[in-house]
């Protein structure tokens, strides 16, 4: 087995690139890739550093996805090894980033270089879109990007997101699509006061608690064959004072759908804001748009990236719309098919976090044969 995509990954992951810092991440992979025949572009807005990198000026374009920023290491006692060293154990790399998604990142770099040595003259172009703000707000990051590409017209055609996608072995799984998600800040009004005194406050906690049992016990719709069923959780809830003796003014409640395509971010709300006002009560709330949901059926990606797969591995693999968001959501909207195909997650945002060094060479190959189906 090759050790180039192995010692890029650990060039990677020696670098502390805690979001929303890239640490050099970035200028690494430009460097490599500019090498090969891409123009490179850099985009800082405010504290996050993004890379626009593209070869070629003709459609279709085949656009990389991922992210340098890695989440904060944790408690450092409870690493087997420092997590910003790598190092290899049997046949894993550990490191901080190693499976999301750094692995990923060099995989990609490294199956371009390869597909371009065996196919300089192919089709359409190929680009990369990386950010170091994806752990984060994700607020100046790849939505950034898609901002800037749309203003002057620059269209991705298909994207590959390294997302980690892989449940027990490299590949078994790629996500097709996400499910959309809506964030609600709801502040419920009482009156203050001493809880031997009822009848001078008004108890928030009281007047929500029906509300709220309400909205958790909502069947909100069936799904569908490519989407669970819509679900609400209470993610945080806070009243009082800390003291046994008051009755609490207000009472804060966040709370998170993660909806199918059945229905729209719209209806939801006009839903909750029906059963709030239903139950009489006084109240602000507050809406965060953390993404919309998204989809790529049948069609190019798709099958390019089952065959792959199959190509490379003899396995076949499992569409799913499973888990949480991704930068995926950004790129879906301007019409372009999204994937996710990335390592296996089992540790991701764990303390020793690790990926197989086996699974880094499969995943090369897995994706240098996509760029082989789709732009050959």
């Amino acid at each position: 087995m090759t050790q180039d995509v192995l010692e890029l990954t650990k060039d990677l992951l020696a670098r502390p690139s805690v979001t929303p810092l890239d640490e050099g991440c970035q200028t690494l992979m430009a460097d490599r890739l500019s090498a090969v025949g891409f123009n490179i572009e850099s985009m800082v807005f405010e504290d996050t550093t993004n890379m626009w990198a593209r070869k070629g000026i003709k459609s279709p374009v085949f656009c990389f996805a991922g992210h340098t920023d890695v989440v904060p290491t944790g408690d450092l006692n409870k690493w087997h090894t420092p997590p910003f060293e790598p190092t290899v154990i049997d046949d894993y790399v550990h490191g901080r980033g190693a499976a999301d998604m750094k692995g990923s990142l060099a995989a990609m770099v490294i199956a371009t270089e390869r597909f371009l040595a065996k196919h300089p003259d192919h089709n359409g172009s190929i680009a990369f879109l990386i950010t170091s703000d994806e752990e984060g707000p994700f607020i100046n990051g790849t939505t950034r990007v898609i901002d800037t590409l749309e203003a002057r017209n620059e269209k991705i055609t298909w994207s590959l997101v390294g997302e980690p996608s892989s449940t027990h072995k490299l590949g078994d799984v790629v996500k097709n699509g996400r499910r959309g998600s809506l964030t609600g800040n709801l502040t419920v009004k009482g009156i203050q006061g001493h809880v031997a005194y009822p009848h001078l406050a008004d108890n928030p906690i009281h007047k929500a608690s029906p509300a709220l049992a309400e909205l958790a016990q909502m069947h909100w719709d069936n799904g569908n064959e490519f989407f669970p069923p819509t679900s609400f959780q209470i993610a945080n809830i806070n009243g009082g004072t800390g003291a046994s003796n008051v009755i609490p003014g207000d009472l804060q409640v966040m709370f998170n759908f993660r909806y199918s395509t059945e229905v729209t971010a719209d209806e939801l709300i006009k839903r909750v804001l029906n059963i709030l006002d239903a139950h009489g009560l006084d109240y602000d709330i507050d809406w965060v748009f953390n993404g919309l949901p998204f989809l790529t059926g049948d069609g190019p990606l798709l099958d390019a990236t089952k065959d792959a797969i199959f190509e490379v591995t003899g396995y076949e693999t499992d569409p799913q719309t499973s888990g949480g968001t991704s930068d995926g959501r950004f790129i879906a909207p301007t019409g372009a098919q999204v994937i996710e195909l990335g390592p296996v997650n089992a540790t991701i945002h764990k303390v020793n976090e690790c990926v197989k060094i086996s699974d880094l060479e499969l995943l090369a190959k897995c994706y240098e044969s996509i760029l082989e189906k789709l732009l050959c």
